[in-house]
């Protein structure tokens, strides 16, 4: 019988060390990469709290939250409940709290990364360490790379994506005809789009064009490659479209960037968990890395726990 994850559209998922990893493939090639922290209050969960500011919850667990409106009838210091609705969003200098909303529901935890690419519908494949590495065969640290550095090759041209606390915003290089340019550059930053699960407000500064077809053609390129829901704007005599997306959860190069050397270290945690048992057990790490290591030396004890061997680190 065929492999019903070998072709078609499927999710490739890792439990790894200090994170969570999750892929879109299609036609072996990644059409969205998704990463989860642990402990993390996520969409969905449901928690006892207390009304601390006209519309700031504080949770039993300490963590507060911004709710969507004042609650109207309520005391300051009153007990509530609410019903999170969207995760903290890191930002350089502090991070966005969670959004929530009053609830009657029964207190729960939100779905995890897991639960959410299976409510899809789509086969789900769970990859381990002692298999193929099928996550960077489909491309995974190429992904992680437009993260980043926020380069982003198309043909043709090339994109820099630069996510500031006001939108993420894609500008547009390349050579050739500027309306040709501008539609292949709008296919690309769709896909983008999908691949990093950018939310909120997006702006694509292409070079200017002139003609309504040619603007036209920008547009229908952004609806034909970037699923719904989404709201945007024409594009304007500057080149310039605007796109707003539901913002749940922190995109992929907001959840990188926030600290980059606990990305580094997880992401050296799993090449190095996929070593043979057979291969040498020295590795080098930059001064970052281990002083990252050395301040979460639970991940050391869950690689010990999974490879059964005690990695040796050079200075």
């Amino acid at each position: 019988m065929p492999d019903p994850h070998s072709s078609g559209l499927h999710w490739l998922y890792e439990d790894g060390i200090g994170e969570a990893r999750a892929a879109l493939v299609d036609d072996d090639r990644i059409v969205a990469a998704r990463i989860e922290l642990p402990d993390r209050l996520r969409v969905g969960t449901v928690a006892r709290a207390r009304l601390t500011e006209f519309q700031v919850a504080t949770l039993d667990t300490g963590e507060q939250v911004m709710l969507d409106r004042r609650p109207a009838g309520v005391t300051l210091g009153s007990a509530i409940t609410v019903e999170v609705t969207r995760e903290a969003i890191p930002e350089p200098g502090r991070a966005k709290r969670a959004r929530a909303r009053l609830s009657d529901a029964t207190p729960a935890t939100g779905p995890d990364l897991l639960a959410r690419i299976t409510a899809t519908g789509m086969p789900v494949r769970t990859v381990r360490a002692h298999e193929p590495d099928l996550l960077e065969q489909a491309g995974w640290s190429e992904v992680l790379d437009e993260a980043l550095t926020g380069e982003i090759a198309f043909s043709g041209g090339a994109l820099r994506m630069s996510p500031t606390p006001a939108m993420t915003l894609f500008d547009v290089d390349g050579d050739g005809p500027l309306d040709t340019l501008a539609e292949r550059a709008a296919v690309a930053v769709a896909r983008a789009i999908r691949r990093h699960g950018i939310g909120g407000s997006i702006g694509i500064d292409s070079p200017s064009i002139t003609g309504k077809a040619a603007r036209h053609a920008v547009a229908a390129a952004i609806d034909a490659h970037l699923p719904p829901p989404f709201e945007r704007t024409a594009v304007n005599g500057f080149g310039f479209l605007q796109i707003v997306r539901p913002r749940p959860r922190a995109s992929l190069p907001e959840r990188l960037r926030d600290d980059l050397a606990a990305a580094s270290t997880r992401a050296a945690l799993r090449q190095i968990e996929r070593v043979p048992a057979t291969a040498p057990n020295r590795h080098r790490l930059s001064a970052p890395v281990r002083a990252c290591l050395d301040a979460h030396s639970h991940w050391i004890d869950e690689l010990v726990r999974r490879t059964g061997r005690t990695p040796i680190f050079d200075a």
